[in-house]
């Protein structure tokens, strides 16, 4: 007989950044003419930079042409992206073969798909607040779901402890929603722990680009013993604009193995039969990022984004309203400053000021009471939102 998966209807009805566009789009129709300035989901706002965009003409014409035609590609990526990535981390003292770097169309896609390489009904760690796709993603594989508390107390950065004992465990630093960053003894504590335990480490690095503290690690890989239990997946959405464009990597070490299997294999042979691989087009535009010239533009376009946090995290603090991000991360987490719901304040923004963000509640229980602000506005109507903040507190 057939049947549904019915670990479907454990999720609830819409994802919740669709809720807020669906909010969004009401109040729009009924306010047409009021500007809305979006500070909710983690979208950027800036183009794609123009030396990036001359290798996506260049790698067009490529396939214009008879000689430089390319069809059905490498599941696993191109060569020459690949060992721009290994090169990439090689300046952090991370080495890694290129067989053990997998090119994807971006880290949403794989933090879910990962899952295919483990048994379904598996015990999962999952911090809380947290992004919301780690938690559906395990949900419709059927896995129990163990929760760790991200809260003032932990300054959001949640440990292990026994209850996450042979576990599939999530981390993401910096942290979406929060901004809050491991640094290398607490991410060590963690690397041992699973390393003791029997567990496998899935580390959300989307964000790394964003750390300016040089004490704070970018890659897990950073920390001695990582290799042994740690996958990483990273993205260029917004370290390149690629949003829109879709591309993205996943790290699996051949040392990574579960029951003397390698993770690393399995995973190969899950792409080998269900990805056809990333567009040559889109793989020659990441490739560029990594080129003198697009770094140059690169820096520039993450200032600008952290000039945006800068700010938001500095009016609110003069404001008296508590916060926390903003320094390493490209987003702004603030307690509610009447205690409103985080649904509540939403609308209150919305409504009151045109303002969109994103209820904390949204990721997880723990996010109650408690707001997400982005630096990927524009600048100018981050100057705006800012005003507007200003303007209502001081009333």
């Amino acid at each position: 007989m057939i049947d549904i998966n019915k670990n479907f209807t454990q999720l609830s009805e819409d994802y919740l950044f669709r809720n807020i566009a669906l909010k969004v789009a009401k109040f729009r129709e009924e306010n047409p003419n009021k500007k809305i300035i979006k500070m909710g989901i983690g979208d950027v706002s800036l183009p794609i930079t123009k030396n990036i965009v001359k290798s996506f003409h260049k790698a067009i014409d490529d396939m214009s042409k008879k000689e430089t035609f390319k069809g059905y590609g490498n599941e696993q990526g191109y060569d020459f992206l690949r060992e721009n990535i290994k090169k990439y981390y090689q300046n952090r003292n991370v080495i890694l073969d290129i067989d053990e770097i997998f090119i994807s169309d971006g880290a949403k896609s794989d933090l879910g798909n990962i899952l295919d390489i483990f048994d379904n009904n598996i015990n999962v760690t999952i911090s809380n607040p947290v992004y919301p796709a780690y938690v559906d993603a395990n949900i419709i594989n059927g896995n129990k779901i163990n929760f760790i508390n991200g809260d003032i107390s932990n300054n959001f950065l949640p440990t292990l402890d026994d209850k996450c004992k042979e576990s599939l465990v999530y981390i993401c630093s910096p942290n979406n929603p929060t901004g809050a960053v491991y640094d290398k003894d607490s991410l060590k504590n963690i690397v041992d722990f699973a390393n003791r335990n029997n567990c496998i480490i899935i580390f959300d690095s989307a964000y790394e680009i964003f750390i300016e503290d040089q004490n704070l690690p970018h890659s897990i890989f950073e920390i001695d013993g990582a290799k042994n239990c740690a996958i990483e997946i990273c993205s260029f959405s917004k370290s390149a604009g690629f949003t829109g464009v879709r591309c993205g990597y996943t790290i699996i070490p051949k040392e990574v193995k579960l029951n003397k299997i390698s993770l690393n294999k399995l995973w190969f042979r899950r792409q080998s039969t269900k990805f056809n691989g990333v567009s040559y087009i889109t793989q020659v535009g990441a490739n560029e990022f990594f080129s003198e010239a697009s770094q140059k533009e690169i820096v520039n376009i993450v200032k600008y984004y952290k000039r945006n946090s800068k700010l938001i995290f500095d009016t609110l603090t003069k404001l008296n309203i508590l916060c926390y991000g903003g320094v390493n991360s490209p987003y702004v987490w603030l307690k509610t400053p009447n205690k409103e719901s985080s649904w509540e304040y939403f609308d209150l923004l919305l409504e009151g000021l045109g303002i969109v963000g994103t209820p904390g509640v949204g990721f997880g229980k723990n996010g109650e009471g408690y707001f997400r602000l982005t630096g990927f506005s524009s600048y100018e109507d981050t100057i705006l939102a800012m005003n507007k903040f200003e303007e209502f507190y001081k009333k």
